[in-house]
């Protein structure tokens, strides 16, 4: 299943959650726990520095290679091109397994809320900190891309202007590696808003933003750095950086190879990769119980599968009320376990909330407009006109044809979609699958609206508010993450209130109200959530299931034992 990642502030003030230890045992018994698994509980092998050999490749499966190595452009959002990138761009602050948030003291010596009213940050930077082409990190850097990012210049393409939309001003401190940044208007969840953070030059013109960086990164800041890319063999591999001012990097270098996903098991037998992701495949589950060298590893992650409907006024599905009878006609629980009935020790919980996921503190079940209800979905679809002739609705002599978009090969997609479908044949919906390339997925077809629904998995951080606002805002100049162009001024107007709200129990309320409307919409139908489990080599340190730890993953300690 495609990845993509919220690219709102994706790495703010953490949603409390239940959480127990980190670094808990390996799992390679007959089945995996299911969303009801404790939050904030990594499974990563944790091992002292000491027992760390120095040195070694790690082999990184990718569904796809990027599309632009600048993540805050549109295209630059894949999931797999985010892990690439954070190997060799400044993330500002640290998500820890059970979403704590802090200063990244390898960028920021600190960065405090300096005031509230009005709103003022500073940061102070790590003057160890350069770039690759030998500039300091400075607060221009902070300055130019608070520029680019927050929406007045619609040349640049942007994934978000979350956050950078209610910044009034950034400003010089008391030297150039001093940043004050005042806000407007209030925004709650600051922390990491310039995270990953890009040099100024990147930011100079809406040329060099959208298009300067699709082949390669130009500048780099981390521990390390491009070794090359391979576009024929769909290789990437990143070494240790020499001009890296922080702890070591364990391993010599990271190669991120494409890897069709049905072919992950067989790769990981052949040695040619050191990990893969479980997902909701349970091939891939029972060869990783039965691979040698091979240990299974689970931790609650923010991750979920979902079907998103385009609503723009080129699709069949511009009526929301349509949309909201298709979802009526979907048997989310079927779905959910037939992905994951042979893989979970219990029956699965499918997710009814846009913003939280099961197990933190702000989830509540929000999908009753759209609950599973057969009869239901066909009287609606009677009365906006949509009546059953032969097998089809037809409404003004057009059938109701959904042409549903899937990456291929990807065996989870191919069976949501044709699960999909046979739910609504039954209602006298007919659903057009087309497969298309998996490099083609999200730049040809779901970036610029080519589809009527289509399924992918997004991948978020503990503070879903932020990080979701530019996939439910409705904006009519920029798409940002609203592929199916679908929104009001009523959930546009909730979600500045959530943004801006400093009392987390009120912004959580206010979120929740957001996604009653955004149900109310048909905007997207989540499935279910993914139950975070990896299979990795036994011998591997620091690395595996690593629940909210991902933003960035540990790349400076994570290695081989022996």
């Amino acid at each position: 299943m495609s990845r993509r990642t919220k690219v709102g502030a994706a790495a703010l003030v953490a949603v409390a959650l239940t959480l127990t230890a980190c670094g808990g045992p390996a799992k390679n018994d007959t089945g995996l726990k299911g969303a009801d698994q404790a939050v904030g509980q990594a499974d990563i092998n944790p091992q002292d520095a000491s027992k760390v050999k120095d040195g070694g490749n790690f082999n990184w499966p990718i569904t796809t290679m990027a599309d632009n190595w600048n993540n805050w452009q549109l295209d630059g959002t894949v999931g797999d091109g985010a892990d690439m990138m954070r190997t060799f761009m400044p993330s500002l602050f640290k998500q820890s397994a059970d979403a704590k948030i802090e200063p990244n003291k390898d960028y920021l010596e600190e960065a405090k809320l300096a005031s509230t009213d009005p709103q003022v940050l500073e940061f102070k930077i790590n003057p160890k900190a350069k770039w690759s082409d030998g500039k300091p990190i400075t607060w221009q850097d902070f300055e130019s891309m608070w520029k680019a990012l927050n929406g007045t210049n619609k040349a640049y393409e942007v994934s978000t202007t979350t956050g950078y939309e209610d910044i009034e001003k950034v400003e010089k401190g008391a030297t150039d590696l001093d940043v004050k940044v005042t806000f407007k208007k209030k925004f709650a969840e600051w922390e990491g808003i310039f995270s990953p953070l890009y040099p100024k030059s990147m930011f100079d013109s809406p040329e060099e933003f959208n298009k300067g960086w699709v082949d390669a990164p130009k500048v780099t800041a981390g521990p390390f750095k491009i070794g090359s890319i391979d576009r024929t063999a769909k290789i990437v591999t990143v070494v240790r950086d020499s001009n890296w001012w922080g702890d070591k990097p364990k391993l010599d270098s990271i190669t991120f190879r494409q890897v069709d996903r049905t072919a992950t098991a067989d790769a990981f037998a052949n040695g040619q990769i050191d990990w893969y992701d479980i997902g909701s495949s349970v091939d891939n589950f029972q060869r990783a119980k039965t691979t040698p060298g091979a240990v299974i590893r689970q931790a609650a992650t923010a991750d979920y599968t979902h079907l998103t409907f385009n609503g723009a006024d080129t699709s069949i599905l511009k009526d929301p009320k349509v949309r909201v009878a298709l979802m009526k006609g979907i048997d989310t629980k079927a779905i959910a376990t037939a992905l994951l009935g042979q893989m979970l020790k219990g029956a699965p919980q499918v997710v009814g909330n846009h913003y939280f996921l099961i197990g933190t503190e702000g989830y509540q079940d929000n999908s009753a407009i759209a609950a599973f209800d057969k009869e239901a979905a066909k009287k609606q679809l009677d009365e906006l006109g949509w009546k059953l002739e032969g097998d089809v609705r037809k409404k003004d002599g057009k059938d109701l044809v959904v042409r549903l978009v899937i990456p291929t090969p990807n065996p989870v997609s191919d069976q949501i979609s044709k699960l999909t479908q046979s739910q609504l044949k039954d209602i006298g919906v007919k659903i057009d699958i087309q497969a298309v390339p998996v490099a083609d997925f999200f730049k040809q077809y779901i970036n610029v609206g080519n589809f009527d629904m289509t399924a992918f998995r997004w991948t978020s951080s503990a503070t879903p508010i932020s990080d979701s606002k530019g996939i439910y805002y409705l904006d009519p100049a920029s798409t940002n993450q609203n592929y199916g162009h679908i929104g009001s001024e009523e959930v546009n107007k909730l979600l500045d209130q959530a943004n801006g709200e400093l009392d987390k129990t009120k912004r959580i309320a206010l979120a929740n109200e957001a996604d009653k409307k955004i149900w109310e919409l048909g905007h997207q139908l989540p499935l279910y959530q993914a139950p975070g489990a990896v299979c990795v080599r036994n011998t591997v340190a620091n690395f595996g299931a690593v629940a909210y730890a991902n933003r960035p993953y540990d790349y400076i300690h994570m290695g081989f034992t022996s």
